[in-house]
């Protein structure tokens, strides 16, 4: 049998199939951030998000080494001790996986299958990827930045590292971060130790984790995860376009206390602060809105003070006048671009980028 033939085909589920044998098994490896943890400015590690596409490789900083290559003036070979020599930079990020909601679309990608809660907001510590490519020399024939991390695995048939591209341009511009803390401390073997790219405000197939190798090259990458995998596409055939920057997205701390099985929420009757956190990878959050009736009427909420990360999540409240019988709460973010999160978002192939509102149902007694 070729790898091929042995490697699981991409599909979308028949009407009314439940979650495979093989979904079950991703979400076993990876998990969301529980909602009730969005209640934390910084998400402690153990409750940020995971996703893994391969293995987590067995790595050790002392021996580990980046390598700078391709179209530089310089090639360089950088151990973590001469990068924590270098200008350190501590940057809050709100990092989300681009697949976040895709297990509520219909049809249902089989994949990952995330409802609300592939998300997480940490303080990386590292430095600057733009000082890094500086310090080798970016070549006039440089377009593409392409990212390597020790990740090994097959994909729809494709043996491969797990490899990502930027353009050089978005590789300067966007802040990114080579990063060897999280929190204040060393990586965590499943956020990428020793060392991980940190893309702010792209979804989180951008910041490669076991970061070994960085190489311009003069055209551009195209890769599985580049021109395959992470791509909007309405049907197999599509080439569809490229998976980038987050979409504005609000959710809400879910108030009051769950039912253990399905997570409806039960709370009391009289003022309810209802606490939530919104964020986009375009441009800060101006305005949230929420409902407490499906959607029928919104209303403003409350946004907390800016804080200098322009693209970490922002927090917001609103004091809600709980009457009693059955209600559906959502909530809705607009960012200073002018992009809005609709309340049903437009269906894809892969499930991505698909910040459809989320939706809580409530008792109030």
């Amino acid at each position: 049998m070729s790898i091929e033939q042995f490697s699981v085909r991409g599909r979308l589920a028949d009407t009314g199939e439940g979650i495979t044998g093989d979904e079950l098994q991703l979400a076993a490896r990876n998990h969301g951030m529980p909602l009730e943890g969005l209640r934390y400015d910084v998400t402690p590690p153990g409750l940020h998000y995971v996703l893994v596409h391969y293995d987590i490789p067995a790595t050790n900083a002392a021996g580990w080494e980046l390598e700078v290559d391709g179209c530089v003036e310089q090639p360089l070979s950088l151990g973590l001790t001469e990068l924590r020599a270098m200008a350190r930079r501590t940057v809050r990020v709100t990092l989300e996986c681009a697949g976040n909601g895709r297990a509520a679309l219909q049809p249902r990608p089989i994949s990952q299958p995330w409802l609300n809660e592939a998300v997480g907001t940490a303080e990386w510590t590292g430095v600057l990827l733009a000082d890094v490519l500086r310090l080798a020399g970016i070549r006039e024939d440089a377009v593409d930045v392409v990212f390597t991390g020790a990740d090994h695995g097959i994909e729809r048939g494709v043996e491969q590292d797990y490899q990502r591209g930027l353009s050089v341009t978005e590789a300067i511009d966007s802040g990114a971060l080579i990063a060897w803390e999280m929190n204040g401390a060393p990586l965590p073997p499943q956020h990428g130790y020793p060392l991980r790219l940190v893309v702010p405000g792209w979804y989180g197939m951008a910041s490669v984790k076991w970061l070994r190798s960085i190489e311009l090259i003069d055209r551009e990458f195209t890769g599985y995860q580049n021109a395959v995998a992470y791509r909007i596409r309405q049907d197999a055939d599509d080439p569809g376009e490229a998976v980038t920057r987050i979409q504005p997205r609000a959710l809400l701390i879910p108030p009051g206390f769950p039912d253990f099985m399905s997570r409806r929420r039960f709370v009391a009757a009289g003022t309810v602060t209802l606490h939530g956190r919104a964020w986009s990878g375009w441009a800060p959050i101006e305005r949230v809105e929420l409902s407490v009736d499906a959607g029928v009427t919104w209303h403003p909420a409350k946004l907390d003070a800016a804080g200098n990360d322009e693209l970490a999540w922002r927090g917001f409240t609103y004091d809600w006048d709980a009457t009693a019988g059955e209600h559906v709460l959502t909530v809705r973010a607009y960012d200073a671009s002018g992009r809005e999160q609709p309340v049903e978002a437009p269906w894809n192939r892969g499930g991505f980028a698909n910040n459809t509102a989320q939706r809580i149902t409530v008792l109030v007694t």
